[in-house]
């Protein structure tokens, strides 16, 4: 019974040692990583460009934009024109692909790609 309960007892210490870091997460049979954290120094025109990643079978399904300040005019045609792009693409693939900016959402683009590089290469360590 000792033995028993000193196994539990490790097995608890063990399991409070490995919290998660919310940074990937499960959602309806997919992994979503969350960049808010990962690319915290990483900045647009106005300030963060945090995304959510949707990988389903090490292809990505979709990638959100999550709140920022960026002008919205602007940051609604990265959504629009750079999100996609990314689509269907293996993780190694998209890892490799360069997908072209927006004209006049210069610093948004920047960051939406170093989100997406940042977000992909930690699915990659750590999934």
């Amino acid at each position: 019974m000792t033995k028993k309960i000193s196994i539990l007892a490790m097995a608890l210490v063990l399991m409070s040692m490995t919290k998660g870091d919310g940074v990937i997460t499960k959602q309806d049979g997919m992994y979503v990583v969350n960049t808010t954290t990962l690319a915290k120094d990483v900045r647009g025109y106005r300030g963060t460009t945090p995304l959510k990643i949707y990988i389903k079978k090490n292809k990505i399904e979709r990638i959100e934009a999550l709140k920022n300040r960026e002008t919205p005019e602007y940051f609604e045609e990265v959504e629009a024109v750079m999100l996609p792009k990314w689509k269907g693409l293996t993780v190694k693939k998209a890892l490799q692909t360069e997908v072209d900016g927006v004209t006049g959402a210069t610093f948004s683009s920047k960051a939406v790609r170093e989100n997406v590089k940042r977000g992909l290469e930690y699915y990659q360590k750590n999934r």
